[in-house]
């Protein structure tokens, strides 16, 4: 992804590395003077989802007209991405057109760094380790917030739940558990039930808990039974006020000519959203339960300001469509569980016009993701790739482009036409330009960092 706006001490602080744990960001939150405290939070953990979900909960929270903050990660094209504040209804009007608004100004990030870098150094000086780069970033998003007086923020964490450094609130309007899968398993746990056990370490005393019911994320019957248990027993151990799993009402979900889908959100009449994908039903219903139970502190959240808020949600890159005819979509799944979620729309969509299955795939993935998992959910929904540029991605784990293609014979048993270029940015010209010769739709995928590195080229061509 591109760093060229990030500032310098922040990239160098990514020598770092991980390290999971809470006694850094809170001695970093005293040295500041507790920013964290300043404003009110929902917090939202998970595997899948949870930038989705945020993205939801911030629209309705400024449709309702509360000045918004929003914190997510990773950025795919700009550092500025990852902190941001919608100011009531105009602001988001402004962001469903033009994904700057909104954005930390360079001026702010470069004050805030300076602010935080001084208590870091104290820190180092009292004999504590450096903070990681993504902690001396959660400390700016908070300075930030509270400077500018926002009236809620929508925190999504950084890895985890119960050690990430966005983990500093007592009382939290409501914690959110997106699905949950198998990922980053070297921090979290190898079983479901010991990642279910780390993201509830968000919950809180006398806090409501909103979650997707496991039987409704993608895991087996087991799987699903183990992660119940853990996050039930983890709602008692801590004491929340409610713990509700959303069941999301798939079944109502339709698509419109104009690749909108409608769905009942439990708000009687169906919601529409410009996010695709039937996935994107429990995200949307889980932050629809989240805003409702804000609603008795700020009583301007509503039905109709939940609808537009919904209504003018934007997330890039996920199932995101640039462009119809000739259809160009752009999709991260940069795990199993993100493929699956994208290659099950996309069947759907097959289903209503099947003149979609053949397409011209532009793709890059990391070495240490299920490159053939990925390919085979693609063949097992009927995508049929007649033409394909797998690309190597400007990151150090990602795949070669002959390890990407050996794959994709091998799934689909046959040799397919591949594209002359494994230079991510050349490739999507030339396939984009190629779709519009021959109207076979494009998709890009794979690899977040893939999409960060050719959305700007797509959106400046089409």
């Amino acid at each position: 992804m591109p760093d060229h706006d990030t500032p310098e001490y922040l990239k160098n602080a990514l020598k770092f590395g991980i390290r999971p744990g809470l006694e850094r960001i809170t001695r970093l939150c005293e040295l500041l003077d507790h920013p964290e405290r300043g404003f009110r939070v929902i917090h939202i953990a998970g595997t899948n989802g949870k930038g989705s979900t945020s993205a939801y909960l911030a629209s309705i929270m400024a449709a309702s007209g509360l000045k918004t903050g929003i914190f997510t990660s990773p950025f795919l094209e700009r550092f500025s991405e990852r902190i941001r504040i919608l100011d009531g209804r105009e602001d988001l009007v402004r962001y469903s057109v033009d994904d700057t608004t909104g954005e930390i100004p360079d001026g702010a990030l470069s004050e805030l760094t300076a602010r935080v870098r001084k208590a870091a150094d104290q820190m180092v000086s009292e004999g504590m380790e450096h903070p990681t780069e993504f902690e001396l970033v959660t400390a700016i998003c908070f300075l930030y917030f509270r400077d500018e007086q926002i009236d809620i923020a929508v925190m999504e964490t950084g890895l985890g739940g119960r050690f990430d450094s966005t983990n500093v609130f007592d009382e939290p309007i409501a914690s959110v558990i997106t699905s949950i899968g198998m990922d980053h398993i070297e921090v979290l746990g190898d079983t479901v039930g010991r990642i279910a056990y780390e993201k509830a370490g968000i919950f809180k005393k006398g806090c409501p808990v909103f979650c997707t019911d496991p039987d409704h994320m993608i895991l087996t019957p087991e799987e699903a039974q183990e992660v119940r248990k853990v996050l039930m027993a983890e709602a008692e151990k801590t004491g929340v006020s409610r713990l509700e799993f959303i069941v999301p009402d798939t079944g109502s979900v339709t698509y419109g000519d104009d690749l909108r889908m409608s769905f009942d959100a439990g708000l009687g009449e169906k919601v529409t959203t410009t996010l695709l994908g039937d996935h994107q039903c429990g995200n949307c219903t889980l932050a629809v339960r989240a805003a409702m139970s804000a609603s008795g502190i700020w009583p301007q959240i509503n039905e109709e300001t939940i609808r537009e808020g919904i209504a003018l949600t934007r997330w890039k890159c996920r199932a995101e469509v640039l462009r119809t005819d000739p259809l160009v979509i752009m999709d991260g799944c940069h795990n199993l569980q993100g493929a699956l979620s994208f290659s099950s729309l996309y069947g759907r969509l097959i289903e209503k016009d099947g003149s979609l299955a053949r397409v011209r795939l532009v793709i890059g993935v990391m070495r240490d993701k299920d490159m053939e998992g990925i390919i085979r959910t693609f063949r097992d929904n009927g995508i049929v790739p007649v033409e394909v540029w797998p690309v190597k991605v400007d990151n150090p784990r990602s795949a070669t482009s002959d390890e990407l293609y050996n794959i994709i014979k091998e799934v689909y048993n046959e040799s397919v036409g591949r594209g002359d270029t494994d230079v991510p940015e050349e490739a999507v010209r030339r396939a984009y330009a190629g779709s519009l010769d021959d109207k076979l739709p494009l998709i890009v995928t794979g690899s977040l960092y893939l999409l960060g590195q050719v959305r700007g080229v797509l959106k400046g061509i089409i």
